[in-house]
């Protein structure tokens, strides 16, 4: 191909990019290289560029497909320097020409809130007033009258601290080329935040002042108040941590404005303070809480802020404590779910004023019609939903099942709160809940699921069974699609669809990020159908967020809460203790209407033995579902027995597209219309939940109540058997005994389901052993189990364990929203977040290993996948826990080999004595796509340095039949060595 580069590089930058350039592309100008290069060539000028890329760095690289058409492929370094299709500005003026739609100046004694020179009261007053509307508007519930008067108050005083000279004299510079976040970063020059208060916490600083001995609102207020204050921005991110609490702050305000300054900031906050009471009072002469609740007198001055910060520290951004106090708990979740809503009131308003002119916010504050801006937020949902879900239901007979599920979607509408949907695996709780949603004139939906193979497989159901005709959206990190998976969904249109069906880590991202907070507005405006929502509980954090996003539906009046949780499996422990839920009567199931015949054989096996192992034998006479508890050992028994078998695999540890399309083969084979290309399924437990799928026979490992509940449910799912169909169930002994001991009962102790598992196992034992029972008689004895007093300390035991995990995590800050100061980037490049709430995952690039013969696995001379061209592309990769690589001692090996391998790696000039900082640099840069960790190299690139391969290396494995996905040679080998000692 044919590519053009451009540069607009400065200062150090300069001489680095044109090396980088020279060696690669023909100079045709001072600024300009052009040169034919392939794709991976391309790739290395890409990376050599990122690697050394500064704020002075800035690389355009366009490719020409004609003579007339050119296609910008990606920018390195400063994209400002160019416009969205990378053409490079020529001219520029400071004067005011006739073409400036700004022609308002700022002011000698006017005080703004950002760079649209909106005033700081006017500003503040409308940012107050749509808190207080939108509060009102969510919740509609009087017994939060309090938390609405919060809200305004939070709104008129979050911006106080912009009275601070530093930001007045840099949003008095007009309009700045780096502006972010609604003009609160002054990150310009010299100036940093590293030694200065963000405005948010100056916010802070002031309120405490003010609130001195003020006993007008209650401490539980106080507490929400100076939450929203400081946290309706991300927390800055300082490398020294210089303002780590409020005696930081000042000390740091005070060397930077002196006594003097300090003393005219606060009298300007008094002043300010006094106009916005007036203006609210003006526009509604109800609106007095700046006055009934704040008391802005200062009388001695060193006296009163020496007092404010020995008693004041920065808030807490989630409040939880480890114990074993379920009453505490749940009060905790109120608070914090109170906290969510505040902070999505006020963020959401501060956006919509801030997105104004100066003179649109003086009119519609002059006119009083601040009102109208709420309409741009509050989506009235589409009035043909309904009419969508009645055509989809019309389709089904009109059957003795069907008038059971009007029944139980009737029953659930009387609820006059939360509404749980129970009933075993196929008898159509997916139809209950769209009748649920039209008895209760639903119009949008929002289907939360677990994981994004149940978004898939709820997508598909909603697309070509139930909802035909009207808008359904799939929306998730990887798939965003409306209408079906050929059919993209625009920016512009996320989330607007009648139906959306997204993961939980979509949803949570409102109460733990900054940029996202404002999609609680719409979560608690819909109908929310929380589908499978059993999987939350043993995960680490999940299982308390989820609670806070429960408890603020239930916030609202009885009519307006429009909640259902659906599962076969309802954890009727979590329900009562953590969710506050009446398990006697907010519940509602749905009977099975399946005749199909069951029975348990139990199966006791030694973990390093294949001998007696059900996960290493063949099967061959009827379709058969294989379900470990881990993608490790569905991948090695489908390698074991791979030749003896027409099977196929499926779990988690695949790249995009194997993963995409592996589901699809699934589905069609086994569905209930399916194909039957495939007589086996080997999986992880990713097939348990939601997947329209059968079998007629089933090996399942030993877990917790619920995973084997909803494994047993894709055996016989549509009752054709007329023979007694069996599970077999693998366990080992260490699990029978409940000990920690063992890779089964290790995994089941890390997902705090030793302990259950071990007196389910107990319990099946005694009550189904032995015998043929239906679906119905197995989940009253599942209902029977959590009845048991003895048996609840068990299971109250593994909750209580997987609930102080998780507040063990928050407390280490791993979902506090964080601002880390940057540039803007507009590409779809990846990144992983430091907070990621899925655990500490990194982009990794694995080479191939054919392995059609695993006792002679081929290495082939080529890596998994390869970044994209053009930097809009998606890319093909792969994540690992950054633990895991660790744990097999990769990153240290990496740091001794990969500058060498790579030279375009940010490590390479490092030198080997700082050995590490290169493990640091190696774990950090892993974060982005462009710079994965190499957990295997090809023999082409291990020759290049003389090396042989790592033991511990990581492959992605293939052979003829499909993908294998990312498997280690250590355990490829534990099935070589066991061939070699059995022969």
């Amino acid at each position: 191909m044919i590519v053009t580069f451009i540069s607009q590089c400065e200062k150090k930058a300069l001489p680095r990019t044109r090396k980088v350039l020279d060696a690669f592309a023909n100079r045709i100008g001072d600024n300009t290289w052009q040169t034919v290069i392939t794709e991976d060539g391309l790739a290395m000028v890409k990376k050599l560029l990122s690697a050394t890329a500064s704020k002075s760095t800035a690389v355009s690289c366009y490719r020409f497909h004609t003579r007339k058409h050119s296609e910008l492929l990606w920018i390195v370094g400063n994209r400002h320097k160019f416009n969205e299709w990378g053409w490079v500005p020529v001219n520029r003026t400071q004067k005011d020409v006739f073409m400036d739609v700004m022609t308002m100046k700022p002011k000698q004694n006017e005080v703004y809130a950002n760079t649209q020179l909106q005033p700081l009261v006017e500003h503040s007053f409308a940012v107050g007033y749509l808190s207080y509307q939108l509060f009102q508007h969510l919740i509609q519930n009087d017994d939060y009258r309090n938390l609405a008067q919060v809200a305004f108050l939070a709104g008129c005083l979050h911006d106080l601290g912009k009275l601070d000279p530093e930001f007045q004299t840099w949003v008095r510079k007009g309009k700045q080329k780096d502006e972010t976040d609604d003009g609160q970063h002054i990150d310009a020059g010299k100036f940093t935040f590293e030694k200065h208060p963000r405005h948010n916490e100056l916010s802070l600083f002031l309120y405490n002042l003010f609130d001195d001995g003020n006993k007008k609102l209650n401490r539980t207020l106080k507490e929400a108040l100076k939450h929203t204050i400081y946290w309706h921005h991300a927390k800055p991110y300082r490398k020294e941590q210089n303002i780590g609490d409020l005696k930081g702050l000042y000390g740091h305000l005070k060397s930077n404005i002196g006594q003097e300054g300090i003393k005219n900031f606060i009298e300007q906050a008094i002043n300010t303070l006094n106009k916005i009471n007036y203006l609210a009072k003006d526009y509604d002469n109800h609106l007095s809480m700046i006055e009934q609740y704040l008391s802005w007198e200062i009388n001695e001055l060193s006296e009163q802020i020496e007092d404010s910060l020995e008693r004041n520290q920065f808030p807490i951004f989630k409040h939880y404590e480890v114990s074993d106090d379920f009453e505490a708990l749940q009060g905790k979740i109120r608070k914090n779910a109170g906290h969510n809503v505040l902070r999505a009131c006020v963020i959401s308003a501060d956006r919509l004023v801030s997105a104004l002119t100066a003179q649109e916010l003086m009119e519609y504050i002059a006119e009083h019609r601040l009102d109208e801006l709420l309409q741009k937020l509050l989506n009235d949902g589409s009035v043909n939903l309904v009419s969508h879900i009645e055509q989809g239901l019309e389709h089904f007979p009109n059957s003795e099942r069907t008038q059971k599920q009007h029944e139980v979607a009737t029953k659930l509408t009387q609820i006059d709160d939360v509404a749980v949907l129970a009933g075993a695996a196929g008898c159509g709780k997916t139809k209950i809940a769209l009748e649920w949603a039209k008895l209760k004139n639903a119009k949008k939906i929002f289907w939360v699921c677990p994981r994004v193979q149940v978004c898939l497989g709820i997508f598909k159901e909603l697309t070509e069974e139930y909802l035909p005709d009207a808008n359904v959206e799939i929306f998730t990190g990887e798939y965003k699609y409306t209408n079906g998976l050929d059919n993209p969904t625009h920016e512009y249109d996320y989330l607007s669809a009648d139906v959306v069906v997204t993961t939980i880590d979509q949803i949570l991202s409102a109460i733990v990020t900054h940029t996202k907070v404002n999609g609680l507005i719409p979560f608690l405006d819909a109908h929310v159908i929380f589908d499978e929502y059993h999987e939350y509980i043993p995960m680490d954090i999940f299982n308390l967020l989820f609670a806070e996003l429960i408890e603020t539906k239930k916030m609202r009046q009885p009519e307006y809460k429009n909640v259902l949780l659906v599962s076969a499996t309802p954890h009727y422990l979590y329900l009562e203790k953590v969710l506050e839920l009446n398990v006697n009567h907010q519940i509602c199931e749905m009977p099975s209407f399946n005749p199909s015949r069951y029975q348990i054989e139990f199966k006791t096996y030694q973990d390093k033995q294949k001998e007696d192992n059900p996960f290493y034998q063949v099967y061959q006479d009827k379709c058969t579902f294989v379900i470990s508890n881990t993608a490790l050992l569905a991948q090695l028994g489908f390698i074991y027995q791979k030749n003896q078998e027409n099977s196929i695999l499926l779990h988690s540890k695949f790249k995009r597209s194997d993963q995409k399309s592996l589901f699809n083969e699934v589905f069609d084979s086994f569905n209930k219309q399916g194909t039957g290309k495939y007589q086996i399924l080997r999986s992880g437990p990713i097939v348990q939940a939601s997947l329209n799928i059968s079998c007629d026979f089933m090996v399942t490992e030993m877990s917790n109540p619920e995973n084997i509940l909803q494994r047993i449910g894709r055996l016989d799912r549509f009752g054709k058997n007329s023979a007694v169909n069996i599970i077999q169930i693998a366990i080992t002994d260490d699990v029978k005994n409940g000990k920690c001991v063992g890779s089964s009962a290790r995994f089941l102790n890390k997902l705090h389901s030793l302990q259950s598992a071990k007196v389910w196992y107990d319990y099946l034992t005694e009550q189904l052993a032995d015998r043929a029972f239906t679906l119905a008689e197995l989940y009253q004895v599942y209902r029977s189990f959590y009845a048991m007093p003895s048996i609840q300390t068990w299971i109250e035991q593994d909750l209580q364990s997987a609930l102080n995990s998780s507040i063990q995590l928050l407390a280490r800050k791993v979902a506090e929203p964080t601002k880390v100061s940057s540039a803007k980037n507009t590409t779809k490049k990846r990144k992983i977040s430091k907070h990621s709430l899925r655990g500490d995952s990194r982009f990794i690039q694995l080479a191939k290993l054919n392995v059609d013969n695993y006792q002679a696995p081929e290495f082939l001379n080529e890596y998994t996948y390869t970044q994209p061209l053009h930097e809009q592309d998606d890319y093909d990769n792969l994540t690992e826990s950054l633990s895991y690589i660790k744990d097999i001692g990769l990153i240290d090996y990496l740091a001794k080999k990969h500058g060498r391998i790579d030279p375009a790696h940010p490590i390479q000039p490092i030198p080997d004595k700082k050995h590490a900082l290169k493990m640091m640099m190696l774990e950090n840069y892993s974060r982005d796509a462009d710079f994965p960790l190499y957990l295997s190299y090809t023999q082409e690139h291990l020759d290049l340095i003389n090396e042989s391969r790592n033991s511990n290396a990581v492959y992605y494995a293939i052979c003829e039949q499909q993908a294998i996905g990312s498997l280690s040679l250590d355990n490829l080998l534990t099935l070589t060595i066991d061939a070699e000692t059995q022969e």
